[in-house]
């Protein structure tokens, strides 16, 4: 290699190094990443979709057999409150939205289930309440109760 190629080189690499730490800190998601890391899971898979506050899809995995929703989230590695006014009612996730409003049709955090590759079917049980089965998909989407944007890895 030429010294001319030398710093070339090194400038690329510190630019896709630059890209691969701002996506990494943006919480940038490809629609092709949920399945790749969901196929390691051997608890419970969890996919939140922040779509709809100009986020992506991010997925994670509870380890082992979490006794709720709410701890397979944690599990996961995505933090939540609750709103002031309504314990039990999930109103951030990941500190997103910014602030927690009056729980409306348009605005929530809908709770959802699969099965790998299964379709989503929307709880009817609180994540508090629910025990979902290591092997599961648990699903979050903010908006106005329209299902994660991927399929359930």
């Amino acid at each position: 290699m030429t010294t001319s190629a030398r710093p070339a080189r090194r400038t690329l690499g510190a630019f896709a190094a630059a890209a691969a730490l701002t996506a990494g800190l943006l919480g940038v998601s490809t629609a092709t990443a949920p399945p790749a890391r969901a196929a390691a899971c051997s608890g419970v898979t969890v996919v939140v979709d922040f779509t709809a506050l100009g986020g992506g899809i991010e997925t994670g995995c509870a380890p082992g057999d979490p006794a709720s929703g709410l701890a397979a989230l944690t599990g996961a590695g995505f933090s939540y409150a609750f709103h002031p006014r309504f314990p039990g009612f999930v109103c951030k996730i990941n500190t997103l939205p910014t602030t927690c409003t009056n729980p409306t049709g348009t605005a929530y955090w809908s709770y959802w289930h699969a099965a790998h590759g299964g379709p989503w079917s929307y709880s009817n049980l609180g994540a508090g309440s629910y025990n979902p089965a290591p092997g599961e998909v648990e699903g979050w989407s903010f908006g106005a109760g329209a299902q994660p944007g991927i399929t359930a890895p």
